[in-house]
């Protein structure tokens, strides 16, 4: 368990790392194109990368504490930290979307009045779509590996990944309007990118919502409780389970289980059993999984218990 949990980290500290440099090296590109070209848009996308950056290391930090063995004073391990640093990502993620949305309307504004706007230069336009593609790219690779691994907060910083090509597809429509169709047609920068910001805003607010769900010990999801319900009763020696308890804690789903067999099974054969179960339960979701199944008699329809 402990060698897993070393890959885990591993896994999650190269994604993560890969996703840091990108966002340095690409925002260090956009802020210097958006200066060149004279483009407040590019140089507002190039701020968003340099939030993905800080999303980064919010991860690094969290994954390192959220992999620490169980202790006097954690019994189920340390996952949640990992759930809590996936709230602060997008929260994070939904005050960029918040912001962006402020500066976009202001702009409109200014269009509305007649002040005017500056024409950007290539270089902005040949920037935003190569982060197009850049962070596509990235957002591709880490949601793939934060699905393998199971993270959450791989996952949500995929979406800040995807939220910056977002912000730039209103980027390199904006510019380009404003380059290739002269100055009226210039507004179309902060439409677009008040749209994006609409959706940054929605997706941050699921996984908000998601990440709270787990601090708040939110049951497992009914398919998958109904699966390990169909595993934990496989046994015909199982008579009844009257009780199923479930939660995620990070990367780890905890799963209790009250079962009835019978009164008359000896205590090693109904540990053998339990055995089993757990057994079955870690083939079937990898591992990552804390079981605690308690034997209970079963006497029969009479059993006073059973009511």
């Amino acid at each position: 368990m402990y060698e897993s949990t070393n890959r885990r980290l591993r896994a999650v500290y190269r994604v993560t790392f890969l996703g840091l440099v990108v966002n340095l090296v690409l925002a260090a590109g956009k802020l210097a194109a958006g200066l060149i070209g004279r483009s407040g848009a590019m140089i507002a996308d190039a701020v968003h990368s340099f939030s993905d950056m800080i999303t980064d290391v919010v991860v690094l930090v969290f994954a390192k504490l959220s992999a620490k063995p169980e202790d006097a004073t954690h019994n189920f391990g340390h996952g949640k930290y990992e759930t809590l640093a996936t709230v602060i990502i997008s929260l994070f993620l939904a005050g960029v979307g918040v912001g962006i949305l402020w500066e976009s309307i202001g702009a409109i504004i200014r269009a509305v009045r007649g002040e005017w706007l500056p024409r950007p230069g290539f270089v902005a336009l040949l920037a935003a779509v190569v982060s197009i593609v850049v962070k596509e790219l990235l957002y591709q690779y880490t949601v793939r590996e934060g699905r393998r691994l199971e993270s959450s907060s791989v996952v949500a910083n995929a979406w800040h990944h995807r939220s910056d090509a977002f912000s730039s597809i209103g980027t390199f429509i904006g510019i380009g309007c404003a380059y290739f169709l002269g100055e009226k047609w210039r507004v179309a920068d902060p439409v677009v990118a008040a749209i994006v910001s609409l959706f940054i805003f929605k997706i941050a607010c699921d996984l908000i919502r998601d990440g709270f769900g787990e601090l708040l010990e939110r049951s497992l999801p009914a398919d998958v409780e109904q699966e390990m319900r169909g595993i934990i009763v496989h046994s015909p020696e199982v008579h009844d389970l009257h009780a199923l308890r479930t939660r995620r804690i990070g990367p780890v789903m905890a799963v209790d289980a009250h079962i009835r067999v019978d009164g008359a099974m000896e205590v090693e054969r109904s540990h053998e059993l339990v055995a089993d179960i757990e057994r079955r339960l870690r083939e079937r979701f990898g591992g990552r999984i804390i079981a605690t199944i308690q034997v209970e008699p079963f006497i029969g329809a009479g059993d006073p218990s059973s009511c």
